[in-house]
């Protein structure tokens, strides 16, 4: 077995030559991209911004978020080179560098982002649920820690995606790839695993059962806590809850796909035809997947009055 797939996505099966190329995608793709990188650079800046110079990094919850918006702003950074990638038709012009970089921080912008939301939720589950027994681990030397370790592991786990890509000259073209033969198809099926639970399906999970208890114990104790408390945590709550909503909306349609393509490179799937399905659509998948780094700082704007209040200070 030996053929190549290009791009952020593990996409683009060259032996089906045509497969995935279609002039609207060289189009519209590049146009969404660039949309992505204006409102999430400014947004996310935004922020930084706002977070450092007058929110502070005080609270467990705010160091989790600005950690957050730098790593969506390490990953803004590589798409005018994604941009330009689909633009010339598949075509990578940056040389070998600069698509191993690219490459690493799409895949590591994915698991830090998934791990400091779910960190903020195991913060808000402990600080909801145990608020006195939690007290002495929810400190902002803690938070500061759980943030190195989160950077650290999530370097780690996308380092052989970077390692992995390779800039290949195809004919005319010169492809950011990675070639898949027999002896590596190992590697990339382990990859796509980690990629697909560690950095999405164990995180949810998670989440969804720091929620869960979360809700049940608001539940029991509504009547005892004072309103502006309860207020405050509502606000606090909702904010994260409609961060996580977002970070699944945009992300599952592109983790369906890569599943899918997971097949492909099994040889599970091989008519050309599928295979184009699938490379047509994953360009689309990861448009959206990418919205989410615009997302966030809209939805700390609408969502946060504290945050909304600050930003009007700047």
């Amino acid at each position: 077995m030996e053929n190549k797939t290009s791009g952020m996505n593990e996409g683009l099966h060259v032996n089906c030559s045509m497969s995935g190329r279609h002039g609207f995608i060289f189009t519209f793709i590049p146009v969404v991209y660039g949309c992505n990188f204006v409102i999430g650079i400014i947004g996310n800046s935004m922020v930084v911004a706002v977070i450092y110079r007058y929110m502070k990094l005080k609270t467990v919850a705010n160091v989790f978020v600005f950690n957050l918006a730098i790593s969506d702003l390490t990953f803004l950074i590589t798409l005018p080179l994604w941009a330009t990638f689909t633009a010339m038709g598949y075509h990578w012009p940056f040389g070998t560098f600069l698509c191993k970089a690219s490459a690493g921080l799409v895949i590591f912008n994915l698991y830090t982002s998934i791990f400091f939301l779910t960190a903020l939720s195991i913060d808000r589950y402990l600080a909801i649920v145990h608020p006195v027994r939690s007290r002495r681990q929810r400190t902002l030397f803690y938070a500061n820690l759980t943030c190195v370790l989160i950077w650290l592991f999530a370097l780690l786990l996308s380092a052989p995606t970077a390692l992995s890509r390779d800039a290949y000259d195809i004919g005319n073209s010169t492809l950011c790839a990675v070639w898949h033969r027999s002896e590596h198809i190992n590697l990339l099926v382990t990859l796509s695993v980690l990629k697909s639970v560690l950095g999405f399906i164990v995180p949810f999970l998670v989440i969804i059962t720091c929620y869960c208890l979360i809700g049940r114990a608001l539940l029991d104790s509504r009547g005892l806590l004072r309103k502006s408390v309860r207020s405050r945590e509502d606000e606090t709550l909702r904010m994260i809850a409609a961060t996580v909503l977002a970070f699944f909306v945009c992300w599952a349609p592109h983790q369906a796909f890569h599943f899918i393509e997971l097949l492909a490179t099994l040889g599970v799937v091989e008519n050309c035809q599928t295979l184009d399905v699938i490379d047509t659509a994953m360009p689309f998948t990861i448009c959206i997947s990418y919205f989410n780094s615009c997302v966030n700082p809209i939805l700390y704007g609408f969502v946060g009055h504290n945050f909304r209040k600050n930003l009007l200070r700047i």
